[in-house]
């Protein structure tokens, strides 16, 4: 009988379990993350960026990055994401490392995150010294005519023998008092008298009163290029105040375009800080669709909507390496249902933001800060976050976001995008947030 050279099957066995039980504990599919340290060459993130791999194993101390991302990992375990979707991605701008991505690259509701977009966006393309103007402008110079009261005294008086023309650049803030600059412009130059209309020029937008994708119960603001006090009553409040000045119209006041041949005369100027300010810390949404309609006016002086917008938004994306196709900007403010953006392109603009001095230092101061102002101002006291978290909000029904910077406690600065969908009470968002913002920071 041929020999046969297999250990018995018991022996073998036997042979194999004091073999496995001798070796090492090493990661073998199963770690046990109390042993474990995720170094830089041992995480990596996936095709997708869904989820951190472990590939390598134990080193004998983590990182602070890695204390960070085993703090956030830790808090995914939440039973909230059984029924609601989450992504998030935190990042290490002074080392300008990846700490931690969880579904950074699902399409989700920004909310009024989608306000970052729109403000780094502007800052990019028009600038932190950018103005918001509102025009007057005249189709006729200004004449000086003498008016015999009686026999022994003449008026002088000044008339304006054609239309004024008041063009809106869609200032939001524009109140009582800019009305009466305007007025003022007229009476400091002695005019008394206007023989033409008052022609209101609304053109520089469409005509949509409403947003792309805006739900028709929402309290939304009115887009229209020429406001008073947040609302369409710019027409009453100009006559009123014309009247109250003493100035005599001849015509009416009435809506038109303004003919290329008309003079200015005066400009009423905002800077782009004024309008960001409440913007952000406010979230006012008025505010942020002004600065929308600022960015499509670039491309093209008179009616422009949504589509000119985004398409200034676009060319920002992709300047940034991403594929702008992939997402949606329906509106400046993210009242729309049809935003749909992603943690990755918050980030990404985030950091950008921070790579250039001249936005980082507009858009910082207008971000609220946790527990101290603006949408912030109650959330997060009395933990590490408190004073140090300055992000901006988002809420809109299913939804809730926050997007920001923030120090970690060995000093270096850190960017965050954390997008909540699918809740039923965006109060249990804003807690899971609260949470992840004490991890970063303590």
């Amino acid at each position: 009988m041929k020999q046969n050279n297999f250990l018995p099957p018991a022996v073998a066995l036997c042979l194999g379990l004091l073999l496995f039980w001798s070796l090492p504990a090493v990661s073998q599919g199963v770690v046990d993350r109390d042993e474990v340290t995720l170094s830089d060459d041992s995480v990596s993130i996936d095709a997708d960026g869904l989820n951190a791999i472990v590939s390598a194993p134990a080193a004998p101390m983590l990182t602070h990055a890695q204390v960070i991302a085993e703090r956030v990992r830790a808090l995914m375990h939440d039973p909230l994401f059984n029924r609601t979707q989450v992504g998030l991605c935190i990042y290490d701008l002074t080392d300008d490392s990846l700490v931690y991505a969880y579904h950074w690259r699902y399409r989700l509701r920004p909310a009024s995150n989608m306000k970052i977009i729109t403000a780094v966006t502007a800052l990019d393309l028009l600038g932190p010294d950018y103005m918001y103007r509102t025009t007057l402008l005249t189709d006729y110079e200004p004449d000086t005519v003498f008016v015999r009261l009686n026999d022994s005294t003449v008026a002088r008086s000044v008339v304006l023998p054609g239309n004024l023309y008041v063009h809106g650049g869609f200032d939001p803030v524009l109140g009582d008092a800019d009305v009466r600059r305007l007025i003022s412009a007229l009476t400091s130059r002695g005019i008394s008298e206007i023989r033409g209309n008052v022609v209101l020029d609304y053109s520089m937008k469409d005509e949509n009163r409403k947003g792309w994708g805006w739900c028709w119960d929402d309290e939304d603001p009115p887009l229209v290029s020429l406001l008073y006090n947040g609302k369409d009553e710019f027409a009453s409040a100009f006559f009123a105040r014309l009247n109250a000045a003493g100035v005599r119209l001849g015509g009416r006041i009435m809506g038109d375009v303004t003919p290329d041949t008309a003079q200015v005369f005066y400009q009423l100027e905002r800077p782009i800080s004024e309008v960001m300010e409440r913007m952000m810390k406010a979230s006012d949404n008025l505010y942020a669709e002004s600065m929308f309609y600022q960015l499509a006016a670039q491309c093209g002086p008179r009616g422009v909507g949504r589509v000119e917008g985004a398409a200034m938004v676009d060319s920002l994306v992709e300047r940034l390496g991403l594929d702008h196709t992939v997402y949606e900007f329906a509106d400046g403010s993210g009242l729309s249902l049809y935003n749909y953006a992603t943690p990755e392109l918050l980030l990404t603009l985030l950091r950008y933001a921070y790579s250039e001095p001249d936005i980082y230092d507009a858009l910082l101061p207008t971000l609220p800060v946790a527990g101290r102002d603006g949408t912030l101002n109650k959330r997060m006291k009395g933990t590490a976050a408190e004073g140090n978290v300055q992000a901006k909000t988002g809420t809109v029904t299913g939804v809730s976001t926050l997007s920001g910077y923030c120090t970690a406690s060995n000093g270096h600065r850190l960017a965050f995008s954390i997008m909540n969908n699918g809740l039923r009470n965006s109060a249990q968002g804003r807690a899971f947030q609260d949470r992840v913002c004490v991890a970063l920071c303590k």
